[in-house]
């Protein structure tokens, strides 16, 4: 069975990382994970999002984070963009489905990572910089083989 990953990104926080997100999700497809991410990693989508009732997309999402979590798989959130929605994401992945959350920051983007992601002892924080992805990618997929108990691919 392959281990899934729903993955959370800004998108009406802004989109200048929607390349960065793509990358990232064609990594950990590679890598053989099942991933769930919705129009978080199209770079054709704006800030506007995806044509879809705001209530279709809440319940489309908080349906695959539910879906991730009855296969026992993981949440993977990109938070260097601040997003509400993200945030929402993590808070239901980590404390009504109890999944492991994995956030990857990028300390020169914001003055600081928000105090309820870094301040959560059960939230593994990855951060890098712009010239060290491919370590935030190595280290990501290994947080996840540890997770999912797979060897590293």
């Amino acid at each position: 069975m392959t281990f899934p990953i729903y993955f959370s990104g800004s998108i009406s926080g802004g989109r200048s990382d929607a390349g960065l997100y793509r990358t990232i999700v064609d990594r950990l497809e590679k890598s053989g994970y099942e991933v769930l991410a919705g129009a978080v990693a199209d770079v054709s989508t704006s800030a506007s999002g995806e044509a879809l009732s705001s209530a279709e997309l809440f319940e489309r999402d908080l349906r695959w984070i539910a879906d991730v979590a009855s296969r026992n798989g993981a949440l993977v959130a990109e938070v260097s963009v601040p997003s509400i929605g993200v945030g929402y994401e993590i808070a239901t992945a980590r404390y009504r489905y109890h999944l492991p959350v994995i956030c990857l920051y990028r300390p020169a983007y914001t003055q600081r990572c928000s105090a309820m992601i870094a301040g959560d002892s059960g939230i593994r924080l990855i951060e890098y910089s712009e010239t060290s992805l491919e370590e935030m990618l190595t280290a990501l997929i290994g947080a996840l083989a540890r997770i999912s108990h797979r060897p590293l691919s």
